[in-house]
C-alpha cells in the first residue's frame, strides 16, 4: 500500500463523508468560539463593561500574534499536504517541522518586543485613562504567553494536514473546558479581574500546544518532527500561500481600532462594549464557515497536488452547496436572537443593550455574504494562489469596511458603524465571484 492510498486526504469524498471529514473542525471552532463569548461573559458580568471594552482595545495585538500563527500553519499547511500528495513524506515532515521552529522564535520575539513597548502600544491604541490599567493588565499576560498562542494556532491546521482532526477537536474542546473553569476560578472566586480572564485564557492555549508539541515528537504520524534545516523558500511560501489569513487578522487588528476609535467618539466606552459584544459574536457565528474551511483546505491541496482534478470539482462544489445553506441559518438566528445576546453581555448597563441590541438588527445581514468570502478565501490559499486569497480577505476586512467606517458614520452616525461590516461582505462577494469565474478550471 502507498502513502497515497493510506493517507485519509485521497478518500474519495462525497457530501456527507465530506462534512464528516470537517465536522471535527467545525465543532473545534464552534467550541473555541463558545468559550471565547463565556470569557467576555466572565468579564462583563463579574468585573465590568469597561474591562470588556479594554479587551477589544488590546484586540489588535492578539489579532496580529493569531495572523502570524495562522498565516505559518495555513500556508504552510498547503504546502505539507501538496508534498504529501505528490508522494514526498520527507520534504512534507522537513517543511513541518521548519514551520513549527518559526513559530516559537516569533512568538518569542513578540513577547520580549510587546513586554519593552506595553505602554505606549496601549496609548496608541486609543485607550482612555478609564481603560488603560485594565488594557495594561490584559495585555501583559497575553503577550506572556504570545509563544503558546502561535502554536496551538499552527497545530489546529497541522493535525488536519496529518489526517488527525479529531485530536485537534479533542484538545480544543480540553482547553475550551480548562478556560472556562480557570475564568470561574481566576474571576469571580479568587477576584483577580481582568488578570485572571487573560491567565484563563492563556491556560487554555497551553493544553493543545503541549499535547501536540508530544504528538508530533512520538513519530506516531506519517507528518511528525524530524532534523530539518533553514529553507527560505518554504517560509516564503508558506506566508505567500497564507497571506490572506494574515492579511484577514491584520485587517482585523486595524478595522478593530476603527470601530472602537469611532463608537468612543460616539458613545464613548459603553459604545466600545458594544462593538467588543459584536466582534466576539461575529466570531462565534462565523465559526461554522471557518472551521469547514479549514477543515476541507487539505482535501483541497492534496488532490490539486495529485492532479485529481474531478475529485477537486466535485469538493469545490459540495463547499459551496454546504456553505449557502449554513448562512441562512446563521442570519436568521442572529437576526432574531441578537436582543437576547445583547442581555446576556449587557447585565444591568441598559446603554450598552441598547447599543448592542440595535446593532444586532442590521450587523446580522452581513452573515448572508461572509460565509462565501470566507470558504472562496481559503480555497484559493489552498490551491496555492494567495494572491487572489489575500484579494478577498483584504476587501471583506478592511479595504471595504475603512471606507464605510470613514463615510457613513457621518452621515448616519452609529448606525454607519453597524452597516459598514454587511455592506463590505456584499461587495466583496461580487468581487469573489469574478475571481472564480476567472479561475473556473480550478474553482468550480
Amino acid at each position: 500500500m502507498t502513502e497515497t492510498q493510506r493517507n485519509p486526504l485521497s478518500d474519495n469524498f462525497n457530501a456527507v463523508s465530506l462534512i464528516r471529514f470537517a465536522f471535527p473542525s467545525m465543532v473545534m471552532m464552534l467550541f473555541m468560539g463558545l468559550y471565547t463569548i463565556v470569557d467576555t461573559i466572565f468579564i462583563a458580568r463579574f468585573v465590568n463593561t469597561n474591562a470588556l471594552s479594554s479587551i477589544n482595545i488590546v484586540c489588535p495585538v492578539i489579532n496580529l500574534i493569531v495572523g502570524l500563527g495562522t498565516m505559518l500553519g495555513t500556508g504552510g499547511s498547503a504546502i505539507v499536504a501538496k508534498k504529501m500528495g505528490s508522494g514526498k513524506p520527507g520534504e512534507a515532515r522537513s517543511s513541518f517541522t521548519l514551520i513549527i521552529v518559526t513559530g516559537i522564535v516569533t512568538g518569542l520575539v513578540i513577547t520580549v518586543a510587546g513586554l519593552i513597548f506595553i505602554d505606549r502600544i496601549i496609548w496608541s491604541l486609543g485607550a482612555s485613562e478609564i481603560l488603560f490599567p485594565y488594557c495594561k493588565d490584559y495585555l501583559m499576560i497575553q503577550l506572556l504567553f504570545a509563544a503558546g498562542n502561535m502554536m496551538q494556532v499552527l497545530y489546529q491546521n497541522l493535525f488536519v494536514t496529518a489526517g488527525k482532526p479529531d485530536l485537534g477537536l479533542v484538545l480544543s474542546v480540553l482547553a475550551g473546558l480548562a478556560n472556562i473553569v480557570f475564568d470561574y476560578i481566576f474571576i469571580p472566586v479568587m477576584q483577580m479581574g481582568i488578570k485572571g480572564a487573560a491567565l484563563g485564557t492563556a491556560m487554555g492555549y497551553m493544553i493543545p500546544t503541549i499535547a501536540g508539541t508530544i504528538f508530533f515528537f512520538t513519530g506516531r504520524s506519517e507528518l511528525h518532527f524530524c532534523k530539518t534545516r533553514m529553507d527560505a523558500a518554504v517560509l516564503a511560501k508558506s506566508c505567500s500561500n497564507g497571506a490572506s489569513e494574515m492579511v484577514s487578522q491584520l485587517a482585523a487588528a486595524v478595522t478593530t481600532f476603527l470601530f472602537n476609535g469611532t463608537m468612543m467618539k460616539l458613545s464613548g466606552e459603553d459604545g466600545v462594549a458594544a462593538i467588543t459584544v459584536m466582534i466576539y459574536s461575529q466570531f462565534l457565528l462565523t465559526a461554522l464557515y471557518i472551521g469547514f474551511s479549514m477543515g476541507i483546505a487539505p482535501v483541497i491541496s492534496y488532490n490539486y497536488g495529485s492532479k485529481n482534478t474531478k475529485q477537486l470539482k466535485k469538493i469545490v462544489r459540495i463547499g459551496f452547496s454546504f456553505i449557502l445553506a449554513v448562512s441562512l441559518c446563521v442570519f436568521l438566528f442572529s437576526f432574531f436572537a441578537g436582543e437576547n445576546i445583547a442581555r446576556i453581555f449587557a447585565g444591568d448597563n441598559k446603554n450598552v443593550f441598547q447599543i448592542t441590541k440595535a446593532g444586532f438588527t442590521i450587523f446580522a445581514f452581513g452573515f448572508l455574504f461572509s460565509g462565501c468570502n470566507i470558504f472562496s478565501s481559503a480555497l484559493f490559499t489552498a490551491l496555492s494562489n494567495g494572491k487572489v486569497s489575500a484579494m478577498i480577505s483584504f476587501l471583506r476586512t478592511f479595504g471595504f469596511i475603512m471606507a464605510f467606517l470613514l463615510i457613513l458614520p457621518k452621515f448616519f452616525g452609529v448606525t454607519g458603524v453597524w452597516l459598514a461590516v454587511p455592506l463590505a461582505e456584499a461587495l466583496t462577494l461580487t468581487l469573489t465571484v469574478c475571481f472564480l469565474f476567472g479561475h473556473g478550471k480550478t474553482a468550480s
